[in-house]
């Protein structure tokens, strides 16, 4: 499988492999099958997270271009900003940064975090979806610098190679602990992550069933086809003759409650029983959300006991700090 990616211009800024923990605990405590999480939460860069796997190879690309600066959008609390921010002060890169909202009057989270990695704040107001980018990358170029744009959620060809390349690094973590997985579960929201691990499992044959959890807002059909897309693209630049469809991304949309980033009961619940037994974070908004599926599935008997299910963590864990009075359970 290395041989695919032998031309692939990538930049070194992750420790790798981020381990897989066994849910023991857990796992005995809901009844269920065996549980592991794939902790790219500990991906190191920039307090961790899995947009690093795709910054990897979005910065090579930047550098290999020759491009000395880095355009990227999100709102205030962005993962995925805050690790590119991260990504470029490590490797040397400018890192401009265009943030839906007004300046808040503390930063805190991920934006006290955009700060100390040196990232310049463009404040966007309500344009949401990077509406603003052309404008600042031609300001950048009037500086004399050469841009490269990350696009949202680092989610495009480039940066679903990084997620292919992640199975490879199950497959052997995996075959050391003599474990096979039936379920790949993952939060699911811009679609790099989702198309990456697709086609890394089947460059693998790693055979297991991937599941989508809706995070955002139910754009059932047009978010499968945008999957599609670039995971057929990203198999082209690598010369892997695997083609999908819509029909091949599994996606469940029936917990996304009132909404992204709205914190219930399912959240709450699946962020305490993980701390409770086994002493691991997650975040309110993307593996909390994706944890509360599994256990309310796993409740439902989705799942026999004697399968194996991968949960991928994927960071975000400094939501939690700015976000306690909602996350607390009293008593």
């Amino acid at each position: 499988m290395n041989d695919y990616f032998e031309n692939i211009p990538r930049a070194s800024i992750l420790n790798l492999p981020t381990p897989i923990s066994k849910l023991t605990r857990l796992s005995d405590y809901l009844g269920g099958p065996t549980i592991y999480l794939k902790r790219d939460d500990l991906t190191g860069l920039g307090l961790g997270g899995n947009k690093t796997r795709k910054l990897e190879y979005l910065i090579g690309e930047a550098m290999a271009q020759g491009c000395d600066a880095i355009i990227m959008h999100g709102d205030v609390q962005s993962n995925c900003c805050r690790q590119a921010a991260a990504a470029a002060a490590a490797t040397g890169l400018r890192c401009h940064l265009a943030l839906s909202g007004e300046i808040p009057v503390v930063a805190e989270g991920n934006l006290l975090l955009d700060y100390i990695f040196g990232a310049e704040i463009h404040w966007c107001g309500d344009y949401t979806n990077g509406e603003l980018v052309p404008d600042i990358a031609a300001e950048v170029r009037e500086k004399g610098l050469k841009p490269y744009i990350i696009p949202y959620g680092g989610s495009n060809s480039t940066g679903v190679l990084g997620f292919a390349t992640a199975i490879l690094e199950i497959r052997d973590q995996l075959e050391l602990c003599g474990a096979k997985l039936d379920y790949i579960v993952t939060p699911s929201s811009s679609g790099g992550t989702h198309a990456g691990i697709m086609l890394g499992n089947d460059l693998c044959s790693l055979g297991a069933r991937i599941m989508g959890i809706g995070i955002d807002n139910d754009h059932s059909g047009e978010y499968e086809k945008y999957m599609a897309m670039i995971a057929n693209d990203a198999a082209e630049r690598i010369g892997y003759f695997r083609r999908y469809s819509a029909a091949d991304f599994e996606m469940d949309y029936s917990y996304l409650g009132e909404g992204h980033g709205v914190i219930s009961p399912l959240e709450k619940e699946a962020m305490h029983l993980t701390g409770k037994y086994e002493g691991i974070l997650l975040d309110p908004v993307y593996n909390g959300k994706a944890m509360g599926a599994l256990i309310d599935m796993i409740r439902k008997g989705r799942f026999s006991k004697n399968e194996t299910v991968l949960l991928w963590h994927t960071g975000g864990i400094q939501a939690v700090f700015t976000r306690s009075g909602e996350i607390q359970i009293k008593g």
